[in-house]
């Protein structure tokens, strides 16, 4: 039955221009990298307390990841359930040691369980170095503190998470993105905005002086519009970042939930691919706030995706995953969330957007609205189902994380 409606749905597609055997084929190569913080709530393996430093995960779901064997095990099972090419995204917290080590003196070592299992279940590793949930974290600030004394450790921390990233690259022969947010803030209107942002520029100049051959690292930088008690000031917004991104040669992140409610990150896409080799993204759903629901497929999922593709930016627009939902299976949160970004990009790759371009230039603005309004309504779930078909999948997973739940989850309670 799949294979009927795949056909129908392919003759339907051929009558625009589109090849659906190819677009399947495409969206098969597109990595999605996967946060491994959504299986243990941002816990990390330093300790039992969880996640602070204006990171918030609501929801007391039974089950989660306590240790690293059950995290890798909750996520391999989530990678059976999600077709297509994958990539798993890690946090400096998730080093695995048996020693007791200070985010300022982690080692590259710490991740070779990392690397064998992402070597075994065919994934390549991204990596972060982690500004929050630490004593030095606590009152908001870390790159740009008045003290220097607090300043230099997160220096370092950021310096030997790059070192370890590089290696991480080096060892998976494939470039590692290292992306750096920190929380720094404040909760109330500042006397002076330009100071930490002057700390912040000198403290990101020591962590980048030490370079990386280019097949190993990729350097980002993300902004944010506010943070959980820093609500009034954050010192390192947009237009910091992109400004020091643009003068140093690293790349942007944009995180969809970063920004003003009337902000949106698909607008942001084209004009840093003016510019930039590589622009990076971490997709959530924010509510209101920087919430970071689990991605749904949406009309800004989908513009994003469509920006990705009409702009032959497959190659340059690094996707990662970010969000964080304890309130529901964290399993299903994964698989929901990766594969609605899967199908949004199927749903851009079935578009013919040469043609809609064209329509734009030469200004029938009446053809380009009707037509697509009428695409919206094509087959495009029938292609979906072919691309898990191919893939071994099918769209039957929930209950294999019920029996999942069942079976492991609910005897960690």
């Amino acid at each position: 039955m799949v294979k009927e409606r795949y056909l129908q749905a392919k003759e339907i597609y051929k009558k625009i221009g589109i090849d659906t055997d190819k677009a399947i084929e495409t969206l098969k190569t597109i990595p999605i990298s996967i946060h491994c913080w959504q299986g243990d709530d941002v816990n990390g393996f330093e300790n039992k307390l969880g996640a602070t430093g204006g990171i918030q995960t609501t929801g007391n779901y039974p089950g989660k990841a306590r240790n690293k064997d059950e995290l890798m095990a909750d996520y391999k099972f989530a990678l059976s359930l999600i077709g297509g090419s994958k990539r798993i995204n890690l946090h400096a917290i998730y080093a695995i040691t048996d020693e007791t080590v200070e985010r300022d003196n982690i080692k590259p070592e710490y991740f070779d369980e990392w690397l064998k299992f992402a070597k075994e279940n065919d994934v390549k590793i991204d990596f972060n170095p982690t500004f929050f949930s630490h004593k030095l974290a606590a009152d908001g600030m870390t790159l740009s503190h008045p003290d220097k004394n607090v300043r230099d450790y997160w220096i370092r921390h950021g310096k030997t998470s790059r070192a370890v990233a590089a290696y991480i690259g080096e060892k998976q022969k494939s470039p590692c993105l290292c992306n750096l947010w920190i929380p720094d803030g404040l909760k109330d209107i500042p006397a002076s905005r330009l100071e930490p942002r002057l700390r912040l520029k000198d403290s990101l100049d020591q962590i980048y002086s030490v370079k990386y051959p280019k097949e190993y690292i990729i350097d980002s930088v993300e902004s944010k519009v506010f943070g959980i008690g820093l609500e009034s000031y954050t010192v390192g917004n947009s237009e910091f970042y992109q400004i020091y991104a643009a003068k140093n040669g690293l790349c942007c992140l944009l995180d969809t939930g970063h920004y003003h409610p009337t902000e949106v990150v698909s607008d942001k896409i084209s004009s840093l691919l003016c510019f930039n080799d590589k622009v990076a993204l971490h997709v959530s759903r924010p509510v209101r706030w920087d919430s970071d629901h689990v991605v749904i497929l949406d009309d800004e999922l989908k513009e994003i995706s469509k920006e990705i593709v009409r702009n032959n930016a497959i190659d340059k627009v690094i996707i990662g995953l970010d969000y964080f939902d304890a309130s529901i299976n964290r399993i299903a949160a994964w698989v929901i969330g990766t594969r609605n970004m899967q199908k949004a990009l199927l749903n851009a790759l079935l578009l013919p957007h040469n043609d809609l371009i064209k329509l734009q230039n030469e200004q029938r603005f009446t053809e380009l609205l009707a037509l697509s309004e009428e695409y919206k309504t094509l087959p495009f779930g029938d292609v979906w189902d072919e691309f898990l078909n191919q893939e071994g999948l099918d769209n039957n997973w929930l209950e294999k994380v019920k029996e999942y739940e069942k079976d492991i989850l609910l005897k960690r309670c």
